[in-house]
Order: C-alpha cells, then sequence, then structure tokens
C-alpha cells in the first residue's frame, strides 16, 4: 500500500467543515465589501478585502463599525 498518496482519514472526515466555513466568510465578506464600498469607506474596504477572519472582521465591521452618523 502507498501511503503517499491516500488522503489521511482526518482530512476527509473535516473537508466539510472547511467548505461551511469556506462559505461563511465568503458570505460576511462579500456583504461587508459591499457596505464599505458603498459607504465609500477605502480604508474599511482595503482591510476586509486583505484579512481573512472568518467572518469575525466583517460581522464587527457591518454592525458595529459600518453604523450611520445621525445628521
Amino acid at each position: 500500500m502507498d501511503t503517499a498518496t491516500t488522503t489521511p482519514e482526518w482530512l476527509g472526515a473535516l473537508l466539510p467543515v472547511f467548505i461551511l466555513l469556506g462559505l461563511w466568510s465568503a458570505v460576511w465578506k462579500a456583504i461587508a465589501l459591499y457596505k464599505a464600498g458603498s459607504n465609500k469607506s477605502v480604508p474599511w474596504f482595503v482591510v476586509l478585502f486583505i484579512l481573512n477572519t472568518v467572518g469575525i472582521l466583517e460581522i464587527l465591521y457591518i454592525f458595529v463599525f459600518s453604523r450611520s452618523k445621525k445628521k
């Protein structure tokens, strides 16, 4: 049996978790980037685009930092 070409069992078991985590992160990143772009917030757009925080920074931006200021 050639062990160099077989996939480790733990990797196969965690594959659905990785896929769900990637989808979770992509959805929040898309929403946050859209909101930062529509608010014309270039620094936030760049930071959100570069950093991958599995949705944590994106959620904080959406619900905390992007609140519109009352006039």
